[in-house]
């Protein structure tokens, strides 16, 4: 493909802009901060997005362009490509025309929060991104900002009380939350943003949904790219050479959440983190679904379309998604359509998508009076793990009679997938234990999950009857406790 743009990649670092030619596509933020730059301080342990040692802070101007957004992420698996008009903050940086520790770094220190030091700099990039986000924050949120991070010498207790500490010393002249957002960085950040579209041998960022659908009709087998947590992983685990690269993020349009009566329209490119806040805001019972879905640095950079345009069967979105019968919008050259999730995707890693076609958004109704929903995730552990079952329902009720319901279930089939016969088992029925039971019995009919090293076919049945037994009882007011109180399953056997 043959596409005139500009031809070099322009970010911030330490107040410097850096403006590179002939980047190859694929380079991660990784690889250069530590082959190129020489910034060793960013570590690479798992090379897939899960272990937190390659944490750096990302810096965007807002929509309006008034502010900053800072958010940490994982380089690991960046193109750097995509840092293209943002601000990248390394650990290096917090050092960087001062002698005295930053706030987060001290902390640490004080509370003995170190020994190999081999993750220190990865969690010190976590806390910092929280530290300029949140004057006071809580320890559940300091809990939260480190769901991405992972010490094997340390143990947490002391990593978490410095987290907690970090916002009680005196802030540092520099990268306080007054001078993250001041008029000079805002200034030095506009400058690196053009209107002029990035396109490099390999790697396209048009800066319209036209020409997007353009550039993907002359080469439908481009690879598009957003958040790049899954296709990152391609590169550096799978070592596959990529085709084309399309990138989403530079697209406007894309980035997009509009709400109304109807619901939630959540373009392509939105973070994970600002699609998961929206649709908590409409559909509160989600919560916990939001805080378990990934860690901060893959929501930062991952996207909800992403997952879904992934097809993986133990994706966590797409069950509750179902559940609500969410729409796609799909994008073909000039023309579009609209598809219900539930018959995207056609078997494994295989849907309903024509050559040139890609998702632009998703759309998710509100919930009327009468519905209640809800979703479920287990897991061996709480945070950032891949799920052996996941779980969306929601029915409607009259009079304690079940007038819809559609179940949901991902990690039970070859793609995430509804249990019709278990709705059927409850459909027109008095909402009531007996009936709850017929439906979980229809559910052998409707499954024949696999055994993996996550979970056997027999526990994932039983599994998927239990969280169905215990919507039924959340919904008669019987709350369980927070899964964050109950202790992670030893083995699923």
């Amino acid at each position: 493909m043959t596409v005139t743009g500009r031809a070099t990649v322009r970010f911030v670092l330490d107040e410097q802009i850096v403006e590179l030619s002939d980047v190859p596509p694929t380079l991660t933020v990784l690889e250069y901060l530590r082959e190129v730059r020489g910034r060793t301080g960013t570590k690479e342990g798992c090379a897939e997005g899960d272990c937190g040692a390659c944490t750096v802070v990302l810096g965007e101007l807002s929509r309006d362009r008034s502010r900053i957004d800072y958010r940490a992420i994982n380089s690991c698996i960046r193109f750097l490509p995509t840092i293209d008009g943002k601000a990248l903050v390394t650990v290096e940086s917090l050092q960087a025309s001062q002698s005295l520790l930053h706030p987060v770094q001290q902390a640490l220190v004080d509370h003995h929060g170190s020994q190999c030091g081999f993750c220190t700099p990865g969690f010190v990039m976590s806390l910092f991104g929280l530290y300029l986000n949140e004057a006071a924050p809580s320890r559940d949120a300091v809990v939260t900002a480190l769901a991405g991070n992972l010490c094997r010498c340390t143990g947490y207790k002391p990593i978490i009380a410095a987290g907690c500490a970090m916002t009680e010393y005196p802030e540092p002249a520099e990268w306080n939350r007054a001078d993250a957002q001041s008029p000079a960085r805002i200034e030095r950040l506009r400058g690196v943003q053009s209107g002029s579209a990035l396109a490099l041998p390999g790697f396209h960022a048009p800066t319209t949904l036209d020409r997007l659908a353009e550039l993907l009709e002359i080469e439908p087998g481009s690879v598009l790219l957003a958040g790049g947590t899954d296709v990152g992983l391609w590169v550096t685990k799978q070592q596959r050479a990529l085709p084309s690269i399309i990138y989403l993020g530079a697209v406007a349009e894309l980035q997009e959440i509009r709400q109304d009566a109807a619901g939630l329209r959540i373009g392509a490119a939105v973070p994970l983190t600002e699609a998961w806040r929206a649709i908590v805001e409409l559909h509160p019972e989600l919560q916990e679904l939001a805080l378990r879905f990934a860690s901060p640095p893959v929501c930062n950079s991952g996207t909800l379309c992403g997952n879904i345009a992934n097809g993986s069967p133990i994706g966590d979105a797409m069950p509750i998604l179902i559940a609500l019968d969410a729409q796609l919008e799909l994008r073909q050259g000039r023309r579009s359509r609209r598809l219900p999730l539930d018959e995207f995707y056609l078997g494994y890693q295989r849907k309903d998508l024509r050559p040139g076609e890609f998702l632009s958004a998703v759309n998710i109704p509100s919930s009327p009076a009468a519905q209640r929903i809800a979703s479920y995730k287990v897991s061996k552990r709480f945070d950032q793990d891949i799920s052996a079952v996941c779980a969306g329902f929601a029915i409607s009720l009259d009079d304690q009679r079940v007038t819809a319901a559609r179940l949901a279930f991902g990690g039970m089939a070859a793609t995430p997938a509804r249990a019709r016969k278990a709705e059927a088992a409850l459909l027109n029925q008095k909402w009531q234990p007996q009936t709850v039971e017929a439906a979980v019995l229809a559910l052998n009919e409707d499954f024949r999950p696999l055994t993996d090293l996550r979970a056997s076919s027999h526990y994932r049945l039983l599994v998927a009857g239990q969280l169905l037994r215990r919507f039924y009882r959340e919904s008669q007011g019987n709350t369980a406790a927070s899964l964050r109180q109950i202790a992670p399953v030893a083995e699923l056997s």
